[in-house]
């Protein structure tokens, strides 16, 4: 393996989930609510501590369910049937199921961050409804809107409170030529991506407000846009010729440029990032046997010489980045040097190659791996040699998973 860099809990048979293997116990103190704490939503409750949840889901029966990392409990979230693809926005999850259809489960769990502090609630679990529009390409939200991207070049604005409330309400669309779009909540406006008439592919980032109308246009272009990635230090958008970084000031929106450190072709390209919520190091795969790590503060781009991976996510400045292999080995990286730290082999072979691929969710603690062709997550302790903290079982198969409460 090479670097190179380059600079500018109880066990509940009865219900669907056990616990198996020591350590990784988490506290559950609720602390006193004041009464109407900064971010507080009707029927929730705040809490000393981040509420960290799985919204999971079986592809073969359909059935979804939530699993409260904190108290070991699982509660049952309806069917999606046809289920395919899962995505979050760090409380609601999002299937797609049969007929292209959004799915929205509220996992009842979420974090209010105010930069220097944060408030974390929890709240029951309920299905909340159907949004409009077929096959999300990706889902972002800020505390007022959600933004659902299609790949029509539509976006679908939804009022976050009404989701809070338990509704689906649609408050405006972003129409745009017709390319897979990518749209993110920013600043009290909403970025999205831009195509020129008869193109099908982004050319660059086009700011509006949040009733969806165009306010102003990103001079730096970002040709072929594709992936996004929203982190304390702005937002950043996977370009054909490296990155792009937008961040606001007043109200005043700005694009840098972080170009690749060399010449990158399409199959190596970073197309989707991944990291810990509020993290500024982005992992992505670089082709078939390599990772790209973005570090968004240094404005660098590093490439690591993993091997085939079918996972990878960015644990933060100074951590590990933890790679899943095709052979089923989750390893750990060191991010200046790139070399290998740690491994522990989690899945079978065959479990990384199915339509249900399996994914790497990380929060500030833990790691979290789904083994597709089974019912089991593993927890994994990244800052202790990749120890397998415990075994989460779920009833059926952990097809899709993402991780809220963050």
């Amino acid at each position: 393996m090479k670097v190179r860099r380059h600079g500018a809990a109880a066990l509940l048979a009865a219900a669907s989930l056990t616990v198996a293997a020591c350590g990784g116990e988490r506290q559950n103190d609720a602390v006193p609510a004041d009464a109407s704490p900064h971010g507080y939503v009707e029927g929730a409750e705040e809490t000393a501590e981040a509420q960290s949840r799985l919204v999971v889901a079986d592809a073969d029966t359909g059935a979804v369910r939530v699993v409260d990392l904190i108290t070991g409990q699982v509660h049952p979230a309806g069917r999606v049937d046809g289920v395919r693809n899962i995505a979050g926005d760090g409380r609601f999850g999002y299937l797609t199921g049969a007929g292209d259809s959004v799915h929205v489960i509220d996992s009842g769990s979420w974090t209010v961050d105010h930069g220097d502090h944060v408030h974390y609630y929890r709240a029951p679990v309920r299905e909340v409804g159907v949004a409009p529009g077929r096959t999300p390409l990706g889902v972002h939200s800020d505390p007022v809107v959600t933004a659902v991207s299609f790949p029509d070049g539509t976006t679908s604005l939804l009022d976050r409170a009404q989701l809070d409330a338990g509704s689906v309400v649609e408050t405006a669309k972003i129409l745009r030529e017709p390319h897979p779009s990518t749209a993110v909540p920013y600043g009290e406006h909403v970025l999205a991506s831009v195509a020129d008439p008869g193109h099908r592919h982004a050319r660059g980032v086009r700011v509006h407000d949040r009733r969806g109308k165009p306010v102003a246009e990103i001079a730096q272009p970002c040709p072929d846009l594709q992936g996004q990635a929203v982190t304390r230090r702005g937002v950043v958008f996977g370009c054909a010729d490296g990155a792009l970084l937008v961040t606001e000031k007043d109200s005043v929106f700005a694009g840098e440029k972080i170009p690749y450190p060399r010449g990158v072709s399409e199959q190596e390209r970073a197309t989707r990032f991944t990291h810990r919520p509020g993290g500024t190091t982005l992992a992505a795969a670089a082709g078939d046997d390599a990772v790209w790590l973005l570090d968004v503060g240094r404005r660098a781009w590093s490439h690591l010489e993993t091997g085939p991976v079918t996972a990878v996510n960015a644990v933060g400045e100074g951590a590990p980045v933890l790679a899943l292999a095709r052979d089923g080995v989750l390893r750990a990286f060191d991010i200046a040097t790139g070399r290998e730290q740690a491994q522990t082999r989690l899945l079978p072979p065959e479990a990384t190659g199915g339509a249900a691929a399996p994914t790497i969710q990380v929060d500030t603690t833990r790691a979290y791996v789904n083994n597709p062709a089974s019912g089991e997550v593993y927890e994994i302790d990244y800052n202790d040699n990749l120890r397998v903290a415990r075994t989460l079982t779920v009833e059926g198969k952990a097809s899709y998973v993402v991780e809220t409460g963050r």
